[in-house]
């Protein structure tokens, strides 16, 4: 069975792709980050995720980006908005997903891995630049030329196979899959039970995916 390292935060995507890739027929081992979020209920619902949909090994690893702040995710001072408004929003995390993908690159060689899986989406997310698929090909790329495992003529696929999907569209898919979404959270300020908040913009786009795709939220709110 082909191994593959799946990217797991705990939320509705990375769950959707965990579930995909089992699909695919890829033996999963899941890697969760601790990066000083402030809604860390997220790492024991990677946890949960993980177990349910049968991830062969789970990793957790500490990277504490977050000392660095810039992102209301990780800065107490900063406030989580609950509108996207113009621009980039306020809750990126400065390089997360380049940190993110050069972790799970390094496990991927260790393990002869033959594929990463990231749920980015192009269509439903927030503004991040490192959700787009210019970002996902140059990564490609750099896959392609910095482990010993590429350059010997192995290869090693960077898969997102949410990058063009709607919300609802994630949803439903994941559902077909038999993907618990009560497991999950998706909410940037859950409380230590892992309730959502409902009003955030990662809240927002969650009820709104659901209500699209007619399938009941089975989210847990405050």
């Amino acid at each position: 069975m082909p191994r593959a390292v799946v990217l797991l935060s705990g939320g509705l995507d990375s769950a959707t792709t965990l579930a995909m890739a089992r699909k695919a027929g890829y033996e999963c081992h899941a890697l969760s980050c601790a990066y000083g979020q402030r809604h860390a209920a997220e790492l024991e619902a990677a946890r949960r995720v993980a177990k349910a949909l049968g991830a062969a090994a789970h990793r957790e690893i500490e990277i504490p980006i977050g000392q660095f702040g810039g992102s209301a995710l990780t800065e107490a001072a900063l406030a989580v908005p609950e509108h996207g408004g113009e621009g980039i929003p306020v809750t990126y995390v400065p390089a997360r997903n380049t940190v993110f993908l050069s972790l799970a690159l390094a496990w991927a060689e260790v393990l002869e891995a033959d594929a990463i899986f990231i749920g980015v989406n192009v269509l439903d997310y927030s503004g991040y630049p490192d959700c787009r698929p210019a970002y996902i090909e140059a990564f490609r790329r750099v896959i392609a030329l910095a482990t010993k495992r590429t350059v010997e003529g192995a290869e090693i696929r960077l898969e997102a196979p949410l990058i063009e999907l709607s919300k609802a569209e994630i949803i439903r898919c994941g559902t077909a899959l038999g993907v618990d979404y009560s497991l999950t959270v998706s909410c940037y300020r859950a409380d230590d039970r892992g309730r959502a908040c409902g009003r955030c913009d990662a809240c927002r786009l969650r009820r709104e995916g659901f209500e699209a795709a007619g399938i009941p939220d089975s989210t847990r709110y405050a």
